[in-house]
């Protein structure tokens, strides 16, 4: 099969497209014939050495964790799924080698659920990990309790994750304050959030839209977001990061994304109601996923970058 792989750590320079064996199968898995694959910083940032003290990798290393794709294969347990299903998954093992940059797939049956048909498959395949973060960090700070009536701040707002969350805590009926540049404020507007700029003074335009303070905060972008978020939250411990690990030090919660049937299931249930959706800013061939790269890299991206095949 063709995909992408590095035979040592680095940047999109030791990109190669290639020619590897197709992965094995194991008893609860199905091998995936992959349509579309979500690029994400943590893509670049495992191939670059990054993450080495939290996981193990081995080389080739075929980067990617997100799938949109159509079963081709099943293991002998894998009897959720049937060839011909269409999946999308978030395709993360506790090792990093055989990802989603490629033809095919071997992906366990607990890190996939059914392609929503309200999604193209370029869509379908930016949604897995970007909308499991945003879930389980409302899931984390209480699903009934971001409802009508709460305030929600979410950092980098325009974002991959950030857009979902703004979509998902809207949808459970909370008002939204999402902080992006200014050329994204229309963007966020359309998603069901009032934006704000931020930067110096953040504290202070946030309270002139809530001056009695948020009720919750999401921060997917680090920096001193927390220190902002806690700065206007009515309670300084209802701040969850996918970044800061010492958010929780400062009362908060870390969130490390996980694989989740259930909670995939129910992202594709949201994106049928018409409850959610995935801004693709950009779609490239499989084959230049180093220009996929270099353009998450630059920080500037509006929703999802995808690969398609």
């Amino acid at each position: 099969m063709k995909a992408v792989a590095l035979h040592r750590y680095g940047g999109p320079d030791q990109l190669e497209y290639t020619d590897l064996p197709v992965p094995r199968v194991g008893p609860d898995s199905v091998l995936v014939r992959v349509k579309a694959a979500g690029v994400n910083p943590v893509d670049w940032k495992v191939a670059g050495g990054h993450l080495d003290a939290i996981l193990d990798a081995h080389f080739p290393l075929v980067p990617g964790w997100d799938v949109a794709g159509v079963v081709e294969r099943t293991g002998a347990d894998a009897g959720e799924f049937s060839p011909g299903d269409e999946v999308i998954g978030y395709v993360r093992r506790d090792e990093a080698q055989h990802g989603t940059y490629a033809e095919l797939v071997s992906a366990p049956v607990r890190t996939l659920a059914r392609k929503p048909t309200a999604l193209t498959w370029q869509q379908a395949a930016g949604l897995p990990l970007a909308g499991l973060t945003a879930h389980q960090c409302l899931k984390r700070l209480g699903l009934g309790e971001i409802a009508r009536g709460k305030t929600v701040l979410v950092h980098a707002a325009a974002g991959g994750v950030g857009s979902m969350a703004v979509q998902l805590a809207a949808a459970l009926g909370a008002r939204v304050i999402g902080t992006a540049g200014e050329s994204n404020h229309a963007y966020l507007r359309e998603l069901g959030a009032e934006p704000v700029t931020y930067g110096d003074g953040l504290p202070g335009r946030v309270r002139a839209l809530a001056p009695d303070g948020v009720d919750a905060a999401l921060d997917f972008v680090g920096g001193e977001a927390v220190e902002v978020s806690q700065k206007v939250l009515k309670d300084p411990g209802r701040v969850v990061s996918v970044v800061d690990t010492g958010v929780v030090e400062k009362g908060g919660a870390y969130l490390f994304v996980r694989p989740d049937r259930e909670d995939l299931a129910a992202l594709a249930d949201r994106a049928e109601e018409g409850l959610l959706t995935v801004h693709v800013n950009r779609t490239l061939p499989l084959r230049d996923a180093a220009g996929a790269w270099r353009l998450s890299m630059s920080g500037k991206v509006r929703g999802k970058v995808v690969l398609e095949l």
